[in-house]
């Protein structure tokens, strides 16, 4: 999670990407969350990769902590200073890279439902795609074994588009492929990609199986985090989550779920739903809100919104309908 999340900007010039809230939850919070639902294992420890101290400071760093600690993990912070791709990333992190673990790509969430395959050396989670040419996708065996990582293929290869999570059952191995690919300067546009590392593991004999996902949710950009907003809000709604704070003030309110709405959270004259999350301390009053996010302590008035996102300590009032709008903004 070393990046500035450019594509998500103004959202991302005070946040990092990761820790934008989504269905009420940090990104990254809810992929990490989602992962050990998946394995199905203890996590004995999550190891983050950061990017610039200046911009993923302290309390970046303590929130990830507690993420860790809230799975019983230990939490180990590790820093890539310069963007010089995926697989120089999870070599910042190489003094974790012991046992079986799972890599993931921190703009990314999931629904899965499927067991570890004990057989395979490792496990690249797919999800099937109406346009493969816009991906990387895997080649498949007749014995459903990975034969090799495609990138964008302009003639059909599969379907099965890889989603930036995997399994290995001992990382050391990936550790040790990399490791060659930096002394060998295999780059890709000056930078070292995991796919590398990956097919230096399976032509050592390593063999790779797919996990297929049920639902893979992007965070790349302001309107399909609005998207993935609003279906984690029918997943979770549908798992029995509870997404409304005791602590919120409903008066004269309308609310067609689901919607999230955080602690302290004060709601007059709305019309909300379906598809709204709303953050701790944020107010919103004579409005009407449909798939929309408002992070925490803002203050929203007079508004008609539909696909909007509005940051962190804002102020708003006015009839634009589908709004981004970055925290410390002042729109009257």
């Amino acid at each position: 999670m070393a990046g500035r999340g450019s594509r998500l900007r103004p959202h991302t010039l005070t946040v990092p990407k990761p820790l934008v809230p989504v269905a009420g939850t940090p990104i990254v919070e809810q992929l990490v969350n989602d992962i050990a639902q998946v394995v199905k294992q203890p996590i004995t420890e999550v190891a983050f990769i950061l990017g610039d101290p200046a911009f993923f400071g302290e309390d970046v760093v303590e929130h990830l902590t507690g993420v860790a600690h809230k799975l019983g993990a230990k939490a180990s912070i590790y820093r890539q200073l310069n963007p010089l791709g995926t697989g120089h990333a999870i070599m910042c992190a190489a003094p974790s890279l012991e046992g079986p673990a799972v890599v993931a790509y921190a703009d990314t969430l999931i629904r899965a439902d499927f067991t570890i395959d004990p057989s395979a050396d490792a496990q690249i989670w797919v999800k099937k795609v109406e346009h493969p040419e816009a991906y990387g996708v895997v080649q498949l065996d007749e014995n459903n074994t990975i034969t090799e990582l495609v990138e964008k293929p302009q003639e059909f290869v599969s379907d099965l588009a890889v989603i930036g999570i995997y399994y290995f059952k001992a990382i050391e191995a990936l550790k040790a492929s990399l490791q060659q690919v930096i002394d060998q300067q295999l780059t890709h546009g000056g930078e070292y990609q995991i796919n590398d590392g990956i097919k230096g593991m399976m032509a050592n004999g390593k063999r790779f199986v797919p996990g297929e996902v049920n639902e893979w949710m992007d965070c790349g950009n302001k309107a399909i985090t609005v998207e993935t907003n609003s279906k984690m809000l029918r997943f979770l709604a549908a798992e029995g989550k509870e997404l409304i704070d005791p602590s919120a003030v409903l008066e004269n309110t309308t609310l067609t779920p689901p919607c999230y709405i955080g602690k302290n959270v004060v709601l007059k004259n709305v019309t909300l739903g379906p598809g709204v999350s709303i953050g701790e301390g944020s107010e919103v009053i004579n409005a009407t809100l449909k798939d929309s996010i408002i992070q925490k302590y803002s203050k929203v008035e007079n508004a008609q919104l539909e696909k909007a996102m509005i940051g962190n300590h804002v102020r708003y009032n006015g009839t634009h309908h589908s709004l981004s709008i970055g925290d410390y903004s002042e729109l009257i």
